[in-house]
């Protein structure tokens, strides 16, 4: 893969995050993902390996935050998900391949990465997106430590080798 391929990818992650996450508030934001999302398949160099990813990861992501939130872990404002989030996991799902790849290879840098990153999106876009922490903030951090540091390189294995 080339570098302006991971790159343009890495920077489609960012975007697309920023789009889900403000399009709770704004949805045409969020429904800007669809058109991103075919312009990265269009890209793609292996459209078919790209789909089936898709298909493995966002919704073992969409049934994890499904879960928290009805454990009481997030407050949505709609049952089971908010599109706006089920959006954004497809967004993910489209680095897995690609620019977060490496997560798979790397496993142990994958969950540290993971334990730092996964909360600290989960936070930030909890607040733009007017998510409720039930638990409160600290708490709720806490508790996707442990979660993320198995879910990404679980996720990027899931996503380049099943």
């Amino acid at each position: 893969m080339s570098r302006r391929w991971l790159l343009a990818n890495a920077l489609w992650l960012q975007a697309g995050w920023w789009l889900c996450v403000l399009g709770a508030e704004k949805p045409f934001l969020s429904l800007l993902v669809i058109p991103g999302l075919a312009v990265h398949l269009s890209l793609c160099p292996d459209v078919h390996a790209e789909v089936k990813a898709l298909l493995r990861v966002t919704p073992v992501g969409c049934v994890l935050d499904s879960v928290l939130g009805a454990l009481g872990v997030f407050g949505f404002d709609t049952w089971p998900l908010p599109l706006w989030l089920a959006l954004l996991w497809l967004v993910l799902a489209s680095g897995m391949r690609h620019s977060l790849a490496w997560a798979d290879r790397h496993w142990r840098l994958g969950a540290l990465v993971g334990a730092v990153g996964g909360p600290l999106a989960y936070l930030s876009g909890a607040r733009l997106a007017n998510v409720d922490l039930p638990m409160g903030t600290l708490e709720t951090g806490l508790l996707l430590v442990p979660i993320w540091a198995a879910t990404l390189p679980l996720l990027a294995r899931l996503a380049v080798r099943c």
